[in-house]
């Protein structure tokens, strides 16, 4: 009896870390209280305006804006363009050098929002959560995205504004690139500006 009062008392005295633990995503910068924050991109081929859903996916959100509001996105590439499929980003910096990761996410794919075209979500790698600072655009209705019998990719958002330069983007001309090691990177390099979080 001793013994189980002893774990419980230390149950109880942690309470307060693991609190502290769950909030202290509540950085004011992020607009926490704002369900639907909007993002606008300014791109080498236009300005793209991103309303993300957080009534959806809080914690996927919550990431982005992190690397948003610390300004990892500002000079970076989108680095991966497929046709039909998706461009992809936040993953390399002007030089493609490696841009700095936080933890790797919970996958909220199973929050009701679909990979339709001009959705915005998390790129993984094949562990369903294992999303840090890489993002994609959909550029058709990619179904074989969405969670079923296996994880699929957290949508997180969709473009409000820029169909046009999104549409653009996805027609860049693409080859290998050695220093990735990929074949679908833009022979131009397609960067992204700036990336902010626009006020209440």
């Amino acid at each position: 009896m001793r013994r189980i009062l002893s774990l419980l008392g230390a149950a109880l005295m942690a309470l307060p870390l693991l609190a502290g633990a769950a909030t202290r995503d509540d950085d004011p910068r992020i607009q926490p209280g704002n369900l639907f924050p909007v993002v606008e991109m300014e791109t080498s081929l236009g300005t793209l305006v991103i309303e993300l859903d957080r009534s959806r996916a809080r914690l996927t959100v919550d990431n982005f804006l992190r690397y948003v509001v610390d300004g990892v996105y500002d000079n970076s590439l989108f680095h991966r363009v497929e046709p039909g499929f998706v461009v992809q980003g936040g993953g390399y910096d002007a030089n493609y050098d490696s841009l700095p990761q936080r933890e790797q996410l919970v996958n909220e794919s199973g929050n009701g929002l679909r990979n339709r075209i001009g959705t915005i979500a998390m790129a993984r790698t094949n562990d369903p959560h294992s999303a840090t600072n890489q993002f994609y655009f959909n550029l058709d209705d990619n179904e074989g995205l969405d969670p079923g019998r296996r994880w699929g990719y957290a949508v997180f958002g969709e473009i409000v504004e820029g169909d046009a330069v999104l549409e653009q983007m996805g027609q860049v001309a693409t080859d290998y690139h050695s220093g990735i090691g990929a074949t679908t990177v833009p022979v131009e390099p397609l960067r992204l500006i700036r990336a902010r979080l626009r006020p209440e």
